[in-house]
């Protein structure tokens, strides 16, 4: 067989397509579910940094449409709500809202869509920052993301609640788990399958919202630091407490979710065949993508690149191609 891309070569690459998925990342949030049943029992459901929306395609396949087959009454159907900065395409019984996630007119949007004063039963995100390549940097930067979320938590998970998010494993995972076991009474690290075992990347599965008694959203900040002040601080004997303590103290449970019969996300896979007319093997042609980027970044160079042309101005490409070529 000729030479392919890694990624046709990846399975859940494939089996995105194949099964209608937006992105790859759907299938992190199915063997989530698989494991921990996250989705049973849900109706009110928020995705932060849902675009391109193969987590609310979840949503919706797993919870809505089943709902929908029910011939459940509009009040009793789930109220599912993603949230991006950028446009997302629609997806059925799903309530997009484009906006700054940490806005506090766009929680007070969200919860405007539960019925009688309810809140959120899930919140689940997939969000990350543009990685610099710089560990350290980049599990910082995922970590913030993660405390913007549960900062929404505090504002829009009912008791009880689930919160799922995405983290870089690093040296400063107890702290993070230390801190989000203030508020869920379960926390755990989860690795699917379908997450190469050559990234650092695994999800938080915080079960069980029960914030400290008499908590107020606006005290967040103050928790969360005191609490990192008392991970790092000193004993009598000058040993930093916490860090000493942390073997037998905090402990981060971890899973692997997903079947031992799941694909290894770190295999190359052979590409599909068939046998065509003339009895000859050859290679299945690659399936387009489910939903192509709405609104990309690079889509306003391109009209401007194209308006160059149009005016009969030299694109700054073709200026660098002449000065090469007279060299």
């Amino acid at each position: 067989m000729g030479k392919a891309s890694k990624d046709k070569r990846d399975i859940y690459y494939r089996k995105a397509k194949e099964e209608g998925w937006r992105a790859r990342s759907a299938f992190k949030l199915l063997q989530i579910d698989d494991s921990f049943g996250i989705l049973k029992n849900v109706k009110n459901v928020v995705d932060l940094c849902a675009a391109p929306g193969s987590w609310s395609q979840v949503l919706s396949r797993r919870i809505y449409l089943p709902a929908k087959e029910k011939g459940l009454s509009d009040e009793d159907m789930p109220k599912l709500i993603a949230i991006d900065l950028q446009p997302m395409a629609p997806i059925e019984g799903i309530t997009t809202i484009q906006g700054d996630m940490t806005s506090m007119s766009k929680v007070e949007e969200i919860l405007a869509h539960f019925t009688d004063g309810r809140k959120a039963d899930l919140v689940i995100s997939d969000g990350a920052p543009d990685v610099t390549g710089l560990h350290d940097m980049d599990e910082f930067m995922q970590a913030q993301l993660v405390f913007a979320g549960l900062t929404v938590c505090t504002h829009i998970l009912a008791d009880g609640g689930v919160y799922v998010a995405k983290i870089f494993r690093g040296k400063d995972v107890a702290l993070l788990y230390s801190q989000l076991k203030l508020f869920f009474k379960q926390v755990t690290c989860a690795k699917p399958k379908s997450s190469r075992n050559s990234s650092i990347e695994a999800f938080v599965v915080c079960q069980e919202y029960s914030p400290p008694e008499g908590f107020e959203p606006d005290d967040l900040s103050r928790v969360l630091h005191e609490r990192a002040k008392g991970m790092l601080q000193e004993d009598a004997h000058g040993n930093a407490l916490g860090t000493m303590g942390w073997p037998t103290e905090c402990i981060v449970p971890f899973v692997s979710c997903g079947g031992i019969d799941a694909y290894d996300s770190d295999m190359s896979y052979d590409l599909p065949t068939y046998i065509d007319e003339d009895g000859v093997e050859r290679v299945k042609p690659s399936l387009d993508p489910v939903q192509p980027p709405t609104e990309p970044f690079y889509k306003m160079a391109i009209e401007r690149e194209r308006a160059k042309a149009q005016s009969g101005k030299k694109s700054a490409k073709q200026l660098l191609h002449e000065e090469a070529t007279r060299r």
